[in-house]
């Protein structure tokens, strides 16, 4: 062998492990571009899906805020008709007590309020049906006024039992009845 051959050889040799190793660096390279794609691919998902599930959530908490908040505004707007309804309920009251049927009503109550307390119960009411009242109850009768929208409070001579039939307490104690009846 000579020392061209030798050389050329070698150098063949060279070549040769050298397209080796390019091939594997190239095979090498492919497989870390595509390592790092499917990793990338795989964070992107990953990523869209808690995005998803955020947008997901996020929607859920501000329709059931405003499920909520539409309740609350239903709820107000329905106290606020109820109250307008008591406040108008007053007024009929109010205006019933100068009618010609109020008279036949405070006889009932005070008849009611002697025959439950006793024969001489103490009657008081407002200071526009005294006139009435003292003709109704006779000595019986408190002039001492009473801040009452109409009827009559009575209270059993030792001052141990009290009966208040003003409409103010009779329409407090049919409060969630008369809601109910309004709101049909």
């Amino acid at each position: 062998m000579t020392l061209d051959r030798l050389v050329e050889e070698i150098r063949l040799r060279a070549e040769e492990e050298l397209r080796t190793q390019s091939a594997r660096q190239a095979a090498e390279e492919s497989a870390v571009a595509a390592d790092r794609d499917a990793r990338v691919a795989a964070v992107r998902e990953q990523t869209q899906r808690d995005s998803e599930r955020e947008i997901a959530q996020e929607r859920a908490h501000r329709l059931a805020s405003a499920k909520l908040q539409a309740r609350k505004l239903v709820y107000e707007a329905d106290e606020a008709r109820m109250s307008a309804a008591l406040a108008e309920t007053r007024e009929l009251l109010s205006d019933y007590t100068e009618s010609d049927e109020y008279p036949k009503v405070l006889k009932r109550m005070v008849t009611y309020a002697t025959g439950v307390l006793g024969k001489a119960t103490r009657v008081m009411g407002r200071t526009e049906d005294a006139a009435a009242l003292k003709k109704l109850a006779g000595a019986a009768f408190d002039p001492t006024p009473q801040a009452i929208l109409g009827g009559v409070v009575a209270e059993s001579a030792d001052g141990a039992r009290r009966l208040n039939l003003s409409f103010d307490e009779l329409l407090r104690l049919r409060e969630d009845r008369v809601r109910q009846l309004l709101s049909s």
